[in-house]
C-alpha cells in the first residue's frame, strides 16, 4: 500500500512537473513583443536631419520615453525585403525612419504616418498597408510612428520594423515576413493603378485584405485554394471592389492569401483577433467611406437588376 501510494505520489509529482515546464515553455514562444520601445533611423540622414527624425518620431511616444536605436542601411534593405522579390543593394539609401512602440494586449497594431517638417514624405506605402504587413509578419498590439526627411517610398522603414524585433531578441518567421512584403507590394501596385478611380479607397482594399485575413483565420489552415478564392471574392464585394478589382488583381490578392496561409500565420491564434481588430479600427477612422457602401448609388449593378424583378413581381400581385 505504501509502495502504491509512493508510485502515485511521484506520478503526481512528475505531471505537475511537466505541466510548469510545458506552461513555461507556451510563455516563452507567445512572447514575441518588443519589451521597450525601439527607434530605427535611416543611415542616409544627415546629422540635422537625424536630429529631426529622432524629434519628430520620439514626440509621438505615448507612455515610456526610454527608447533604443537601431541603424538602418541597405544591408538592412537586403536581409528583409530582397527574399520576396526586392532588389535592393548594401549600398541603397535609406531615409524613412521608425519608432515601434509596445502596447497593452488586445489593443491591436496602430500605424501613423508623422509629418516631416509639416510634411509626410512617405510617398507610396500607406498607414493601412503598413498595418496590414505587420500582420502578415506576426506583429501584434503595436503603435508604429513611420516618417522621412525626404519624399521616398517608406520601404527602409518596413525594414526597420522587421530588424526591431529580432534587435529585440523576438523572432519572426521569415516566411511570414516574406509574405508580408510581397502583400505590400500588391497592395501598393493596386492601390496605384486605380489611383483617381471612381469608388475607390486604399481603406477599402485594406479593410478588404484584413476581412480575407480573418476569414482565413476562420477557415484554418486547411483551408483550400477554392475556398481562398471565394473568400477573397467574398470580402472584395463587401468594399464594394468587385467591379473594380480586375481580374490579374483578384489573382493576385488570391496568391497572396495562399502565402499567407502556407507561411504558418494561421497557426498563431493572436492572428484572427488582430485582424478583426485591424478591420474594425480600418472602418471606424474611415467611416464616411463605408457609409457611403450602403448607398443608393453604391449598390452593385446585380443587386438592383435583382430589387427591380421583385418590385416589379410585387406589383402585380398588389
Amino acid at each position: 500500500m505504501v509502495k502504491k501510494l509512493r508510485v502515485i505520489l511521484l506520478s503526481i509529482a512528475s505531471i505537475v512537473a511537466f505541466g510548469i515546464f510545458a506552461s513555461s515553455i507556451n510563455v516563452a514562444k507567445a512572447d514575441d513583443t518588443l519589451k521597450e520601445p525601439v527607434m530605427t533611423l535611416g543611415t542616409s540622414l544627415t546629422s540635422d536631419q537625424r536630429q529631426g527624425t529622432i524629434d519628430a518620431l520620439s514626440s509621438q511616444l505615448s507612455g515610456n520615453n526610454n527608447y533604443s536605436t537601431l541603424t538602418v542601411n541597405g544591408d538592412t534593405l537586403v536581409k528583409y525585403l530582397n527574399p520576396s522579390g526586392s532588389s535592393f543593394t548594401s549600398s541603397s539609401g535609406v531615409w524613412s525612419s521608425a519608432l515601434i512602440e509596445p502596447t497593452s494586449n488586445g489593443s491591436g497594431i496602430n500605424v501613423n504616418i508623422v509629418n516631416y517638417n509639416g510634411k509626410n514624405n512617405i510617398t507610396t506605402i500607406t498607414a493601412d498597408q503598413y498595418r496590414n504587413a505587420a500582420l502578415t509578419a506576426g506583429i501584434s498590439d503595436a503603435n508604429i510612428y513611420v516618417t522621412s526627411a525626404t519624399p521616398i517610398d517608406g520601404s527602409g522603414a518596413l525594414a526597420g520594423i522587421y530588424a526591431a524585433y529580432q534587435k529585440d531578441g523576438s523572432s519572426l518567421n521569415q516566411s511570414q515576413v516574406n509574405a508580408a512584403q510581397n502583400e505590400m507590394g500588391v497592395l501598393s501596385s493596386i492601390t496605384q493603378a486605380n489611383k483617381g478611380t471612381d469608388g475607390y479607397t486604399d481603406e477599402q482594399l485594406n479593410n478588404a485584405v484584413a476581412g480575407m485575413k480573418s476569414d482565413l483565420a476562420k477557415a484554418g489552415s486547411n483551408v483550400s485554394k477554392t475556398e481562398i478564392t471565394n473568400i477573397v471574392n467574398n470580402n472584395l464585394q463587401q468594399n464594394n471592389l468587385q467591379n473594380i478589382i480586375n481580374n490579374n488583381q483578384k489573382t493576385q490578392l488570391v496568391n497572396v492569401m495562399v502565402q499567407i496561409k502556407n507561411s504558418g500565420a494561421l497557426d498563431n491564434s493572436n492572428f484572427k483577433q488582430q485582424a478583426q481588430k485591424l478591420s474594425d479600427d480600418i472602418t471606424s477612422k474611415a467611416k464616411g467611406i463605408f457609409d457611403k457602401l450602403n448607398t443608393e448609388e453604391n449598390r452593385n449593378f446585380v443587386q438592383k437588376i435583382w430589387d427591380g424583378i421583385v418590385s416589379f413581381f410585387k406589383g402585380l400581385f398588389n
